[in-house]
């Protein structure tokens, strides 16, 4: 994927749509591209959150560790992100992601971050956006596994 393909898929991206071209440009340039195979982690849960992650390309799935094992509670794909709430919290990551399916992401460093958040004020709003959808989708979970565990 060369630079101008990522611009496009960041564009698409409601955190970073409502930038100017040229900040776009420098996301693109500065991210990190990675590149996973299928089955490899793109994070660990309890590693130091340094970056997020935008998919580029490809499925990965979000694991939380239990102790009757990993259990996945979201798919990753083209113009998602992930990895935003431990650099916010300043905790250790939340979840693992790992590779479903080969995987291309752009990582954005912790400093890169907040660079964006104070020049770009809508990606702030964005981001709590995405945030408060991510609550509500675990709060519909609870409620179904509540409902669920009542029947049995």
């Amino acid at each position: 994927m060369n630079l101008n393909e990522e611009v496009e898929v960041l564009k698409r991206i409601p955190m970073f749509a409502k930038m100017e071209l040229a900040t776009i440009k420098l996301i693109a340039f500065t991210g990190e591209r990675m590149t996973y195979s299928e089955g490899q982690e793109l994070c660990h849960q309890g590693d130091p959150g340094d970056a997020m992650y935008v998919i580029l390309g490809g499925v990965a799935e979000v694991l939380i560790d239990t102790p009757a094992g990993p259990i996945p509670v979201a798919e990753l794909r083209k113009n998602n992100f992930v990895g935003e709430t431990a650099i916010l919290c300043d905790v250790p990551r939340t979840a693992t992601v790992k590779a479903r399916e080969p995987v291309v992401t752009l990582k954005i460093t912790r400093d890169m971050f907040y660079r964006l958040v104070a020049e770009v004020p809508q990606m702030a709003i964005e981001i709590m956006r995405e945030l408060a959808h991510r609550v509500d989708d675990a709060n519909k979970k609870v409620q179904e596994a509540t409902a669920a565990n009542k029947a049995a």
